[in-house]
């Protein structure tokens, strides 16, 4: 089945936010060969929908502004985004969020982007090996690269309500 993107129309069953050709030159000029040796169908389509399913869940209600139409199958195009005091066109789907897209799918390609938790181990030892896991380490992956790409089209905060601060 085709690969189904937001082009910030408001696509009716759209399921990624960026083209296969998007990420192959993304990852060309990053150097990712592996990404390069995946097949399109068969890898590729997948790992972007899974990205971009990763995004909608990981992001829902942090970003910024509010979607254009109520039944939009993605997070985007949306109205009153601004980033460094500009307005985000609310008819797109911004560069940066195609990027982490990519990003994502790169990730997705090769390991599950939101696996399943289990208890943490605090001690463990089989004959002489022993392990000890830090307690305060996070329990699921934080993507780092991604909250920087994604950081301006999000609100203040981390994803609360934010108030400013007025002084009498």
């Amino acid at each position: 089945m085709a690969l189904i993107v937001e082009t910030g129309a408001i696509v009716t069953g759209a399921e990624s936010y960026c083209t296969v050709a998007f990420a192959d030159e993304y990852h060309a000029k990053r150097g990712n060969a592996a990404w390069d040796a995946l097949d399109d169908t068969d890898a590729k389509e997948p790992a972007l929908r899974k990205a971009t399913d990763y995004m909608l869940a990981m992001f829902k209600g942090r970003w910024q502004g509010t979607i254009v139409d109520e039944d939009q199958a993605l997070d985007w195009p949306r109205y009153g985004v601004i980033v460094d005091g500009y307005d985000v066109a609310y008819d797109s789907v911004p560069l940066a969020v195609q990027k982490a897209c990519a990003e994502l799918a790169y990730r997705a390609s090769t390991a599950d982007l939101s696996p399943d938790l289990s208890q943490g181990v605090l001690s463990e030892s089989v004959g002489p090996i022993s392990v000890t896991y830090d307690k305060s380490s996070p329990q699921r992956t934080r993507y780092r690269a991604i909250d920087a790409i994604l950081s301006p089209y999000l609100k203040a905060g981390g994803g609360g309500c934010s108030m400013g601060l007025i002084r009498s």
